[in-house]
């Protein structure tokens, strides 16, 4: 007789010792099965964990069926709950009871495994994505997938909660410049014309609020053709939300409370609000980096001046040529002579030069400089140890040069020695805001500005006025989500006003006639009656992928490429026929030899 299988009576996982006495109906995967000769056992496994089955001789039928079983296995069974007594397993949550089974039906036979679901995993990715819904079974997949439910049902509601509409964007739409190379669709009733896929909903969603929509969010998929590292693919997952009638702080303190939300319902913590704040010059000077992991100290320190009067020609080259010399000081018996070297060696292969370091002791005389670059600083010694709170034991970092190379070099020190160090806490969460980005940066190889965020980002009002006199010195309503050293979230209040968009165009170097072409029906739009608005979006992928503590964007999402953007489940990209090529007026150009 066939077990009733579509009428489970439990989960797998939900079985108590007050269960006892029950008959129950389960049905799942076998993760094991143990024949001990008289009884055989079968953990069988869904997606809420394991229960121990127990077939017995005098259930010939079910005891004959489970001997047969193998890993993988798809059945039902019927039983009666049973005390495991002085046999409990503490290692799962059911490991007080077993089911006695009376009755199996197995559903479906497995074939032979290209590896273990229950095992320690040792394959290489492209065969766990090629049977990517074998290793979608393993229970840390399902704990992921199942996080990133409760992350997007928590934004949704949240959003919901707080008057936001959902409205969909379109997948198929204009190719504009947004950061990275589009994904063309071409079209078959227009020969010779291409859709693109959207980068992001960035010119719809503010369409929506000139349109008068007042508030929208999105969990929306977007599409860049870049390449592909740990944390990108080449479509991916993000909110998107925009609002009318506000300011940053406005948008700031919506997104603070959908993060509370999420961090309570996904972790079960309560995030302290508000967010710190910290501006990008800020976060330069002190980490390196607009994005800085606040969890450890090892802060930069400006020693320009002290060090600009030493006779040492790296210094005085790069102070005369308008740079500047930064130190981190690190304590610790784990900066040997042999990682410091290694140090050097990396910083080397990221195009810097060196790696200029000493140790500082206790002299006779008082403090003093060991190894390295010492004899050059024994004049200042005590005053510069002092200045950047160095102490015998410590090792001091320095690096000189042009302003950017300096924090990028020392940032890059900074993280490695942390975790050379391990001060790195874990289970600790650090979120703040980053915020007075500078509006314009200068794009060195091609002579001109550039946006540092998007050319849509308005300038502060305090700084309108520099907008064609300096326009460096212009800082914009732009603000960066950040937590442990990652950017979560990036958004700004947007330019609402034609004739302001149209001034940015003018110093990003946009002719009139490449902004009609590019930009046309926003600046349309703009024409009439555009209310202030701003918006953030962050993706939903990273946000999971943090709190699940997974090691790439690859593992919490369900069906991902690989770094060659190639999905080795469906063989995707594929050829197509000719017949297909040829309704599109397409002919596929020979690769070069």
């Amino acid at each position: 007789m066939a077990v009733a299988y579509n009428q489970r009576t439990h989960r797998c996982g939900e079985l108590r010792k007050a269960h006892v006495g029950q008959t129950v109906t389960l049905a799942g995967w076998v993760n094991t099965s143990r024949d001990h000769g008289g009884m055989t056992f079968v953990d069988l496994r869904d997606h809420t964990g394991i229960t121990q089955l127990r077939f017995t001789p005098d259930k010939s039928t079910a005891h004959a069926a489970a001997r047969t079983l193998h890993n993988e296995d798809v059945i039902a069974v019927t039983g009666q709950v049973v005390s495991r007594g002085e046999w409990t397993n503490p290692k799962i949550a059911t490991g007080e009871i077993e089911v006695e089974v009376t009755e199996i039906d197995v559903l479906s036979r497995c074939d032979p495994l290209p590896f273990q679901i229950n095992d320690e995993l040792d394959v290489g990715e492209d065969l766990l994505l090629k049977y990517r819904f074998l290793h979608l079974r393993r229970p840390e997949m399902q704990g992921i997938f199942r996080l990133r439910n409760t992350v997007a049902k928590a934004i949704r509601e949240y959003f919901h909660e707080h008057g936001f509409v959902e409205i969909e964007t379109p997948f198929l739409t204009k190719s504009t410049p947004e950061g990275a190379r589009d994904y063309l669709v071409p079209s078959r009733v227009r020969p010779g014309t291409f859709y693109a896929l959207p980068q992001s909903p960035q010119l719809f969603k503010q369409l929506f609020m000139i349109a008068g929509f007042d508030r929208y969010a999105q969990i929306v998929r977007c599409f860049r053709d870049e390449d592909l590292r740990l944390d990108r693919q080449p479509e991916f997952t993000q909110l998107d939300m925009e609002m009318a009638f506000v300011q940053r702080e406005d948008v700031m303190n919506v997104v603070e409370g959908c993060v509370k939300r999420i961090f309570k319902d996904a972790m079960g913590l309560d995030i302290p609000l508000p967010l710190p704040r910290m501006t990008e010059h800020e976060a330069m000077e002190r980490f390196g980096i607009d994005r800085p992991d606040t969890r450890f100290g090892l802060e930069l320190r400006d020693v320009t001046e002290l060090v600009r009067g030493l006779d040492f020609n790296v210094f005085r080259d790069a102070i005369d040529a308008g740079g500047v010399v930064k130190c981190i000081v690190a304590g610790g018996e784990k900066l040997t002579r042999k990682v410091t070297d290694g140090l050097t060696e990396e910083l080397r292969g990221m195009g810097g030069a060196g790696l200029p370091l000493t140790k500082v002791a206790q002299g006779a005389a008082g403090i003093e400089f060991q190894t390295g670059i010492a004899k050059f600083f024994q004049p200042i010694a005590a005053k510069l140890c002092q200045a950047v709170g160095a102490k015998p034991g410590d090792t001091v970092f320095f690096m000189p040069g042009k302003y950017a190379d300096v924090c990028k070099y020392l940032h890059h020190i900074r993280t490695r020695v942390a975790g050379i160090l391990g001060i790195i806490p874990e289970n600790q969460w650090n979120l703040l805001w980053i915020i007075d980005f500078p509006l314009l940066t200068w794009d060195e190889e091609e002579k001109r500005w550039a946006s540092t965020h998007h050319p849509f980002t308005a300038p502060l009002d305090e700084d309108l006025h520099m907008l064609e006199t300096d326009p460096g010195k212009v800082r914009d309503k732009a603000y960066d989500l950040v937590l442990n050293g990652t950017e979560m979230a990036g958004g700004s209040i947007r330019i609402h006003r034609k004739d302001v968009q149209s001034q940015v165009f003018r110093i990003l170097g946009i002719s009139d006639e490449e902004a009609k072409e590019k930009f046309e029906f926003l600046l349309d739009a703009l024409r009439f009656g555009a209310p202030p608005h701003g918006g953030i979006a962050f993706g939903l992928d990273r946000w999971v992928m943090k709190l699940a503590n997974a090691n790439s964007l690859r593992d919490v999402i369900a069906f991902p490429k690989t770094q060659r953007a190639v999905c080795p489940l469906t063989n995707a990209p594929s050829t197509v026929s000719k017949a297909q090529l040829d309704e599109l007026f397409l002919t596929i150009k020979p690769l070069p030899k």
